[in-house]
């Protein structure tokens, strides 16, 4: 198992007494401080594949297992029409992430929505859109007015929204009972 380059740098000057593996031999018989894992390390999951069409990424040979899945970008407002009308045909409900590229929190929480759309993933898809990159218009139609914004559309009308502005964790847990609820709100 390859250990991430800052972990390597973090746990190269592990003295010997520290090891947890004691004598146990490796195929390349003994464990140098490159190859040890402590166990109380925490795996990260590093993932370089490409997005795909479907918005999945996964790791080879790992298919069910999904860690993230991008949050698709929407450019436009035609892309956006697109994705909502599209969501509706397929009866689908979708996540959209209203952001801006100089918003910190917008910026804290993408990541940990990465994650969230893995739960729910094909079930419900996740988009983002930088306010600074659509036309204002859509921002309006849309009822956004702070960042980050978080919106469930379904049946091509907005049914419920999350503002962000507090704590990322909490943020998620709302996001989580709004996607939850989805079919309790009119």
């Amino acid at each position: 198992m390859d250990i991430l380059p800052s972990v390597k740098t973090q746990y190269s000057r592990i003295p010997s007494l520290y090891n947890p593996f004691g004598s146990i031999k490796s195929n390349r018989n003994s464990i140098s401080p490159n190859n040890i894992f402590h166990p109380n390390m925490v795996q990260r999951l590093v993932l370089h594949t490409s997005y795909t069409e479907s918005g999945s990424v996964t790791q080879p040979g790992q298919d069910d297992i999904r860690v993230s899945v991008d949050l698709v970008p929407v450019s436009s407002e035609s892309d956006f029409d697109r994705v909502v009308a599209g969501a509706q045909q397929l009866d689908e409900s979708v996540v959209v992430l209203w952001m801006a590229s100089w918003c910190r929190k917008c910026i804290y929480l993408k990541p940990k929505l990465e994650k969230l759309a893995a739960d729910y993933y094909p079930r419900i898809r996740f988009y983002a859109i930088d306010v600074n990159n659509v036309p204002h218009k859509l921002v309006v139609r849309a009822g956004v007015t702070k960042m980050p914004t978080i919106q469930l559309w379904k049946d091509g009308n907005k049914h419920a929204e999350v503002i962000g502005g507090h704590k990322a964790y909490l943020v998620v847990s709302e996001i989580r009972d709004m996607i939850e609820n989805e079919n309790t709100m009119l």
